[in-house]
């Protein structure tokens, strides 16, 4: 009798194990894009930095132009998106983030040497700055998937401080007792 428990929980942990493993066989999925060095592709000789995921667009920072550039790539399509009056040859872009819908692009960029946070509206081309020209080092910016909030940690006296903004660049204020 004490044989059969044995072999059954032996079978039933055999059984858990390979359900845990084989059920998460989709996550992480590696994504394959060709390669180009024509720069319409993701994948280039060029350095890629701080890729974000947001539904089928992925953003990144990028050097192909001989400078620190935001790029988005369809994923769903697999081709680069054109992002008419984003870059800036006087800026260093860092920290891209996209809405889930595409259209809402955040980025921080470097502008001599201050800090500057811009949202890029795709729908009408236009790029506009939340908070510019600080002193205060900021890093982590990230829009929320419907495009309405957007956070980002700012450096204030020694410390990291996160801020949540709605997409006009007004502070909002959350309960602390939501944070609990």
């Amino acid at each position: 009798m004490l044989v059969n428990s044995v072999k059954l929980l032996r079978f039933v942990n055999v059984g858990v194990c390979v359900f845990v493993l084989t059920s998460c066989s989709n996550y992480p999925r590696l994504l394959s894009f060709s390669f180009s060095d024509n720069n319409k592709s993701f994948n280039s000789r060029s350095s890629e930095l701080n890729p974000s995921i947001s539904g089928q667009y992925i953003t990144f920072v990028s050097d192909r132009n001989s400078s620190q550039d935001v790029f988005l790539f369809d994923a769903k399509n697999r081709r680069l998106i054109d992002l008419p009056g984003l870059n800036s040859i006087e800026e260093i872009a860092s920290s891209p983030s996209i809405s889930e819908d595409g259209r809402y692009l955040l980025f921080i960029a470097l502008v001599q040497g201050k800090s500057s946070l811009f949202l890029y509206d795709r729908t009408t081309q236009q790029k506009r700055p939340l908070i510019t020209q600080l002193k205060n080092e900021i890093r982590n910016a990230m829009i929320s998937s419907n495009g309405e909030r957007i956070t980002f940690e700012i450096a204030n006296n020694g410390q990291w401080d996160i801020v949540v903004t709605d997409i006009k660049g007004n502070v909002l204020n959350i309960p602390t007792n939501l944070l609990q």
